[in-house]
């Protein structure tokens, strides 16, 4: 008996929900035939992949050993799939894409509907999070990410400039007086966008002179909004990316300072689109990465 893909996919389906009538639901079809299918790849293979019993499944020693293989197959046949549909002359079809909360809403979320509008058979859809997810589980086409480091076995495109700039409130800057050097920062309370390992030290680089400077961090935050209200609330010195407080700025509602010195951060100063090898070649994805680096560049 031939394996089907339908059998892969029921097998696969039970054993990622320890349940029949789960698999049904999420498959679209009924019990019986996720059953039915299920023996039929038994029957196939000539072993038994799922204990059963009146109150519990789960996979048998076997199981467990083809689950793996399985998933693999079947994600390998939707690639096959998708590579003959990037050869039709429209691109089509999804395209997951991730990206920071504050870049994303600012600049990634106001651009995508002219890009869908120039697409109209191409869907996407957009996860906003900080958190650095798992592209292959979460089934990630393209992240938008901000980073100095590329990560190995990635493609990384350079999409848009991330500069940096350390800014306060006229208000607070006319009762605590302006920094006019980074040594003169540690008078004054900082606040900047915080990742886990942060500590209480700026680094800032003025022309080829780079150093770090002792900071007294009054607020930290995982958001640069956060940073942001803050800073408008004229709490004291912030650090923050400039496409989060250019409008401030020009609006008068924050006042750059230490503007000859150039703060170097963790999140390097690009804003960069990782992808995987094997996702580069699908024209709709090659469609949004043309569109995103004609749009930030």
């Amino acid at each position: 008996m031939n394996i089907s893909t339908d059998m892969l996919k029921a097998f696969v389906s039970v054993a990622e929900r320890s349940s029949v009538s789960g698999a049904a639901a999420a498959l679209g079809v009924a019990k019986s035939l996720v059953s039915k299918r299920l023996a039929q790849l038994e029957q196939a293979v000539q072993i038994t992949l799922v204990s059963r019993s009146s109150r519990s499944l789960s996979l048998t020693s076997a199981g467990q050993v083809y689950l793996d293989y399985a998933q693999k197959a079947l994600a390998q046949i939707q690639l096959a799939n998708e590579d003959l549909r990037s050869l039709r002359d429209e691109p089509t079809g999804k395209i997951r894409v991730t990206a920071p909360v504050s870049w994303g809403h600012r600049a990634l979320a106001k651009a995508l509907p002219d890009f869908l509008v120039q697409f109209p058979h191409i869907e996407v859809e957009l996860i906003l999070q900080d958190q650095v997810l798992d592209m292959a589980k979460e089934r990630i086409d393209i992240a938008l990410r901000m980073s100095a480091t590329p990560l190995q076995d990635m493609v990384w495109i350079p999409i848009a400039r991330l500069d940096w700039v350390v800014c306060a409130a006229p208000s607070y800057l006319l009762t605590a007086g302006e920094p006019h050097s980074p040594n003169e920062l540690v008078h004054h309370p900082c606040m900047n966008y915080w990742t886990v390992g942060a500590d209480d030290t700026w680094h800032l680089q003025s022309g080829a002179v780079r150093e770090k400077f002792n900071v007294r961090n009054r607020y930290r935050a995982n958001n640069p909004e956060a940073i942001l209200d803050a800073a408008l609330a004229g709490l004291g010195v912030a650090m923050l990316p400039l496409y989060c407080c250019k409008q401030e700025i020009a609006d008068g509602k924050l006042q750059l300072i230490l503007s000859d010195w150039i703060p170097i951060t963790k999140f390097g100063n690009e804003i960069a689109a990782v992808i995987a090898p094997d996702r580069v070649r699908f024209s709709r994805n090659q469609a949004l990465l043309r569109f995103l680096k004609a749009r930030f560049s």
